[in-house]
């Protein structure tokens, strides 16, 4: 009796406290453990000769867990009271079922709520609807649903909006607008949740019917409404009908437009490229957010406006306050935007306002910084970052990849690329196309063709991006039969595709063929670029091709493909190699690199020699040494050209003037690989291990080639 009277005179004393806990402001570490308190004091004053613990004291411990993230603790709560009641349950699934690493739980406290012949309540299928859409479990979620049906709560107010979240959540966009056509009436949370689903999975136009609905029935679409139908017009850019809706904010006078609205305004304009309506709408922000800083930077960096984004990303530092210290992806996007800035200017020191803001080890950051170092071609500084971080994702190890490949350095890119294997990570098709054009500038077609077996093997091979690398690389190793093979295996081969096989037939002499190819892209409705047209004309000067050359030419004029470099590059080679100097040298001052780049000119020298044109040979070799004085091969080209003419007093001059300039320069260097090994060779190399087996190779097959011309030789004087 006494234990009785003991704890019944306890328990007003005990719901007291739990009350003026669960209202307290404290932090949410003091009141977890005065709860534990109250918990273990409830623990000790239920003895088995006391009667149990009123419900209503065990479910404001269990809302006072819940509230604070103790799930375990409610848990163990729930699992030792005696008799929970529904309201026990419901509160501790509906804690599980909002933190995502406890999710799966809630289907197992849901069958022990049947078990124990309580009756489940709305409150209760809402949890576990939630958890399947959190988990994205469609049969966990579709039996949810069919235990609803059978205990009759379609009828209730929150089941079917539960329903829309947990088949949006589960990607099954259709049976949620089968849901919500069953709905009578839907609310306005209900056609919320129905255009954020239709927006999430790409469905605008669904979205934009819905809202237009919405409003013809009379009801009134909130913020939420706005600001999701907002996102859908930003991510499709849709800037006709994201004005539209901006015009319908601005003359509802409904509807005051909160910030998160303000910024769902803000973000589409940016993604349609808009930026001056953007600003505008910014600066009608009367206090902007970081989330409305961010988004304008990021508007800036999506157009490659560098130097606007680091001037926003200035003023955010001005104001900067507590609430407003930038963030990962505040300098993830102004990085970015700066990437194509000279690294000195901007760069460098927004890496250093990185460290000084302690996000040094932040991956996002680390990749835009790394991928801006590439950029700006410093692929040391992007090599110390790297080595910075210790956990790497599969982005970074493909930005190394990547940046390597870009920067020609193609041993390093499959370095970092057989390192991100070793570190078990899996290959995607950014970091496979960078491997296969890697390898395709360093000519190594064992290692394409490994490559090639590794894209089939992770299943990228109908990847548009992959297969074009693919054709790439053999046609560079002069694989064309394997090159044809993969781009007949795609379906719709994009622009590069093309302009691989082009060139790949164009550099290996069928120009023919590269020619018929060119056809058929044009028939089939894609518009040659500037790679197009370099292969062609590459094609047209390997064969001599001169009225073929001229026809690309003025097609590529027409197209509106203004020539650069390397389309002078070929027809100069084409015009000088056929004997047409003089047109060559026109086109060459018609070029605005003939200021730039001495090499049209010794092109144009170096056929001068062949064709010993003495006049426009000076010409040419003083147009190029005006821009480089010093240039040796053009010196020699010189000296050959009076050679040729057996001017030998003007060839002793040039040869006094080139040995004055000899200095030691790096050689150049050659590769080949036989049997697995790389074998590299540099001029006048004496050092190879097998030097004497390459001399007596090479005089065998001289001595061939001079046994066969004394056979040609007597075959037409007996003929």
């Amino acid at each position: 009796m006494s234990s009785r009277l003991g704890f019944y005179s306890l328990e007003p004393a005990l719901a007291a406290a739990a009350e003026t806990l669960f209202r307290s402001g404290s932090p949410p570490r003091a009141v977890l453990r005065r709860a534990r308190a109250l918990h273990a004091l409830l623990v000790v004053s239920s003895l088995p000769s006391a009667p149990r613990p009123a419900t209503f004291l065990v479910n404001q411990l269990l809302a006072l867990y819940c509230r604070h993230s103790a799930v375990p603790d409610a848990l163990a709560l729930l699992h030792s009271t005696p008799f929970p009641s529904v309201v026990s349950y419901n509160t501790v699934l509906s804690a599980l079922s909002r933190a995502p690493r406890h999710a799966p739980n809630a289907f197992g406290l849901f069958r022990g709520l049947y078990a124990s012949g309580l009756r489940p309540t709305a409150p209760s299928l809402c949890a576990v609807l939630r958890a399947a859409g959190a988990l994205r479990d469609g049969r966990a979620g579709a039996a949810a649903h069919s235990q609803a049906l059978a205990l009759g709560f379609l009828a209730s107010d929150i089941v079917p909006t539960a329903l829309l979240q947990m088949y949006s959540g589960c990607g099954s966009p259709r049976d949620a607008n089968q849901v919500f056509g069953e709905m009578t009436p839907p609310d306005v949370v209900a056609w919320n949740c129905m255009m954020h689903c239709n927006v999430r999975y790409g469905y605008l136009e669904r979205a934009l019917r819905k809202f237009c609905q919405m409003v013809s029935i009379g009801l009134a679409p909130t913020e939420s409404t706005l600001s999701s139908v907002l996102s859908g017009c930003g991510r499709s850019g849709d800037s006709h009908h994201g004005r539209a809706l901006h015009g319908w904010v601005v003359k509802s006078e409904e509807l005051d437009p909160d910030l998160p609205l303000q910024n769902a305004l803000l973000d589409m304009y940016c993604c349609c490229g808009d930026l001056d309506t953007a600003l505008r709408v910014f600066q009608r922000i009367e206090t902007p957010d970081l989330v409305s800083w961010n988004t304008i930077i990021a508007g800036f960096s999506g157009v490659g406006d560098g130097w606007s984004a680091m001037q926003a990303f200035v003023r955010l530092n001005d104001v900067s306050c507590e609430q407003l210290a930038p963030d990962e992806y505040t300098f993830a996007a102004v990085v970015s935007a700066a990437a194509a800035l000279p690294a000195m200017c901007s760069g460098k020191p927004l890496h250093a306002n990185v460290i000084k803001a302690g996000l040094e080890s932040s991956i996002f950051v680390a990749n835009t910084l790394i991928n801006m170092y590439f950029t700006n071609e410093e692929p040391g500084s992007a090599q110390i970052l790297f080595d910075s971080i210790v956990v790497k994702d599969v982005i970074m190890w493909t930005e190394m990849v990547a940046g390597h490949s870009a920067l020609g350095e193609g041993e390093l890119a499959l370095k970092y690329f057989i390192s991100m294997l070793e570190e078990g990570h899996k290959v995607d098709n950014f970091s496979l196309s960078s491997a296969l054009n890697s390898t395709a500038d360093l000519a190594g077609l064992k290692q394409g063709e490994m490559l090639h077996a590794q894209v089939v093997k992770s299943g990228h091979e109908g990847n548009i991006c992959v297969s074009g690398s693919l054709v790439d690389m053999y046609a560079k190793n002069g694989t064309l039969g394997c090159a044809y093979s993969v781009f007949c295996t795609i379906q719709k081969p994009d622009l590069k595709c093309w302009n691989a096989m082009i060139g790949g037939y164009g550099n290996h002499g069928d120009s023919e063929l590269a020619f018929k190819l060119f056809g058929d892209m044009v028939h089939g409705g894609l518009q040659p670029d500037h790679v197009t047209y370099i292969s062609l004309l590459s094609a047209c000067s390997h064969r001599g091709l001169v009225e073929k050359g001229r026809l690309y030419w003025f097609c590529m004029m027409n197209d509106g493909i203004v020539p650069g470099f390397k389309h002078y590059t070929s027809m100069v080679n084409l015009l000088s190699r056929t004997g047409l100097l003089k047109e060559a040298v026109d086109l060459i001052n018609r070029s605005p690199s003939a200021k730039r780049y001495p090499e049209l000119w010794r092109i144009l020298l170096s056929s001068c020699v062949t064709f010993k044109d003495l006049s426009i040979g000076v010409y040419a070799a003083q147009q190029a040494l005006e821009q480089d004085p010093d240039d040796m091969s053009t010196l020699i080209l010189f000296s050959n050209l009076y050679a040729s003419i057996g001017k030998w007093d003007n060839v002793s001059e040039i040869r006094r003037r080139i040995r004055g300039l000899m200095t030691e320069k790096e050689p150049g260097l050659s590769w080949i690989e036989l049997k697995k090994m790389v074998h590299v060779f540099s001029a006048d190399d004496e050092y190879h291990t097998q030097i004497d087996d390459c001399r007596d190779e090479l005089l065998r097959i001289k001595a061939n080639m001079e046994l066969s011309d004394s056979c040609e030789n007597d075959l037409v004087s007996n003929g």
